[in-house]
């Protein structure tokens, strides 16, 4: 059975960090990419950002850019770094594993999804 396993969320003030983690399980994630999203309350999912496990490129959105970071454990671990949060980014995080390498995840080619953890940003 795959599982993508969220962990880290939590509440944080404005301007503070937080790691988020996802563990993969239940098959070879190898070729795969893997991602974030996130949903704020009345809002529609929208991407974050993607890692490639083969080669470790990473895509990631505007909105995040110089702020958030993913890496990988390069075995069935990804992480993202969220630095200098802000209120806007409060919202459920959700771990995607996509089929069709780096770039994918970001057109919405997403097989598995994780439960999402929240992150709230308070001002």
């Amino acid at each position: 059975q795959v599982q993508l396993v969220e962990s880290g969320g939590g509440l944080v003030q404005a301007g503070g960090s937080l790691r988020l983690s996802c563990a993969a399980s239940g098959r070879t994630f190898s070729s795969y990419a893997m991602g974030w999203f996130r949903q704020a309350p009345g809002k529609e999912r929208e991407f974050v950002v993607e890692i490639s496990w083969s080669g470790g490129g990473t895509s990631i959105a505007d909105t995040v850019k110089g702020r958030f970071a993913i890496s990988s454990n390069a075995k069935n671990t990804v992480y993202l770094q969220m630095n200098s949060l802000k209120p806007e980014d409060t919202a459920v995080y959700y771990c995607a594993a996509g089929p069709y390498g780096l770039g994918s995840i970001r057109l919405g080619h997403v097989e598995y999804w994780g439960q999402g953890t929240q992150v709230t940003v308070s001002s």
